[in-house]
């Protein structure tokens, strides 16, 4: 019997305790003993599993979050780093050395490792907006390693068909690797899709208090042992506490999601018809661009929306500043309500022409929906927008 998602979200990966905890206890040692060398020797070569040292992740607590975090996804093997963008720097220096392609909009700190951070060590980053996938080809053909891509996009909720850029990439030789940051393993998951790889900042759903800090990387176990050796000699393993206090935030994901999707869905519709409110861009929509994609690749449609106010920036910023509900702040998914303008937070660091190139506006608004009452929230905006 498969256990269903919100089952594994508690059960996956615990591992019993003398004491009958139901929760995996919190290892905080940072060495392990064994009654021999020939023990040692075994754990050390790989030959047998078991903890040996906290940094390299050889830890009870931070093996049990990664199996609970594998079983989200479906996936073989996940590695816990002590951030998404630790999780992304790993899988770029293992599997991206010959080149990544940057499919649609990303995170600001993704955008820059890529384009600044990566080409000083010899790794070739490329761009290519939706409206240009028809290059994707192109770039493959010239050896390219890895194609990342978020869906839904940052901050514009673009939809790419993970199924169709997997099969051009595997066509090529090259890996695909899917920030499911935005959507959740509630709502979406890429590995059944054909990616190779699925990276989340666990800081945002999976974390879902806005009190931890956390990423993963989750795929088979072929593909994932390299990225091992990166992790332990650049000390991002995630710390046993934060494992803890993750595993904890887990348990309820799927409970917590689905009523942020429908929040944010009954949000859309409302400030679709707002007259202060010139778009709506969220995927539960009929007339989003990417809607039919959504409805076939994923399974809810998420508590990220964003909304463009009629006016400029300023009017935005406006907006935002009067909103009470919706606190003003960076990150996303957790269980209050915030609001960031994109020009001035995740994609301050771009050019306003790049800004206009990708299609994000000074009079964005994006939102991120926590578990307020939805009529409360829609007030807050509709008191702001006034």
């Amino acid at each position: 019997m498969k256990d269903a998602l919100a089952t594994r979200c508690i059960h996956a990966g615990e591992i019993d305790d003398a004491h009958g905890s139901p929760h995996t206890p919190i290892y905080t040692t940072t060495t392990f003993k064994f009654a021999s060398t020939a023990d040692l020797l075994d754990v050390v070569d790989g030959r047998k599993s078991g903890s040996l040292y906290t940094r390299y992740g050889l830890n009870p607590t931070i093996a049990s979050i990664e199996q609970k975090l594998a079983s989200l996804e479906g996936a073989e093997m996940a590695w816990a780093f002590c951030s998404g963008m630790a999780a992304e720097a790993a899988l770029f220096l293992s599997h991206g050395r010959k080149g990544i392609v940057c499919l649609g909009d990303a995170y600001g700190g993704t955008l820059e490792l890529i384009s600044s951070q990566l080409p000083l060590l010899g790794i070739p980053g490329h761009f290519l907006l939706g409206n240009e996938l028809a290059r994707l080809d192109e770039l493959l053909s010239q050896g390219v390693s890895l194609v990342f891509l978020e869906t839904p996009t940052n901050p514009t909720l673009e939809i790419f068909d993970i199924h169709a850029i997997a099969k051009m990439a595997h066509a090529h030789g090259a890996l695909v690797a899917v920030d499911n940051t935005f959507a959740s393993p509630v709502n979406q998951n890429p590995l059944a899709l054909g990616a190779d790889f699925v990276v989340h900042s666990c800081t945002k759903y999976l974390g879902g208090h806005s009190d931890i800090t956390a990423g993963a990387l989750m795929g088979s176990k072929d593909l994932l042992m390299p990225v091992w050796n990166w992790r332990k000699n650049l000390g991002t393993a995630i710390a046993p506490e934060i494992a803890s206090q993750l595993a904890r935030s887990i348990r309820s994901l799927p409970v917590r999601v689905h009523a942020q999707n429908a929040s944010a869905q009954n949000i859309a519709e409302a400030m679709a018809k707002h007259p202060k409110v010139s778009r709506v861009l969220y995927p539960g929509l009929p007339d989003f661009p990417g809607h039919a994609l959504a409805k076939r690749q994923m399974s809810g449609f998420g508590g990220m929306l964003t909304i463009e106010v009629k006016g400029n920036g300023d009017d935005a910023t406006r907006v935002a500043d009067k909103l009470k509900l919706f606190a003003l702040a960076p990150s996303l998914g957790g269980v209050e309500s915030l609001v960031t303008q994109p020009c001035t937070t995740t994609h301050h660091g771009l050019t306003p022409e790049e800004r206009t190139r990708r299609g994000i506006s000074d009079a964005m608004l994006r939102l991120s929906v926590g578990l307020e009452d939805p009529a409360d929230l829609i007030a807050d905006l509709n008191q702001a927008l006034g």
